[in-house]
């Protein structure tokens, strides 16, 4: 084999692992420990890969990490109801390594409505 051609597998190797390695898995979330947090949104990404809010809890800064877009609106959750200033409780698990970080497991917008976010 030339190493042109072993230089181009371990190319194409790395090319297949790395968007794998760049998604970050949920065991960074400790599922032991259920948080409700309800608060004024600061921040919000709709975006992909996983939507995220800022709330502001008891003088403390949270970030949530939500589903991803296409989820969000099929389960009901548009961007409107994650505006800046809109107040919702999230129910999720706090990050085990990052202060203040937690994964949403549900969010209950302004208007009452509850959406599952798994």
């Amino acid at each position: 084999m030339t190493i042109r051609r072993r230089s181009l597998l371990v190319l194409s190797g790395v090319a297949v692992v790395t968007p794998a390695a760049a998604h970050h898995g949920w065991s960074s979330y400790d599922a032991g420990k259920l948080l409700t947090l309800k608060g004024a949104i600061l921040e919000s990404k709709y975006q992909n890969p996983h939507g995220e809010i800022v709330l502001e809890v008891d003088r403390k800064r949270w970030t949530a990490t939500l589903a991803p877009v296409s989820r969000m609106e099929s389960r009901g959750l548009p961007r409107e109801d994650l505006a800046v200033g809109k107040v919702v409780t999230v129910v999720g698990y706090a990050s085990r390594v990052q202060d203040g970080e937690m994964r949403a497991e549900r969010i209950t917008t302004a208007d009452g409505k509850t959406v599952e976010l798994r």
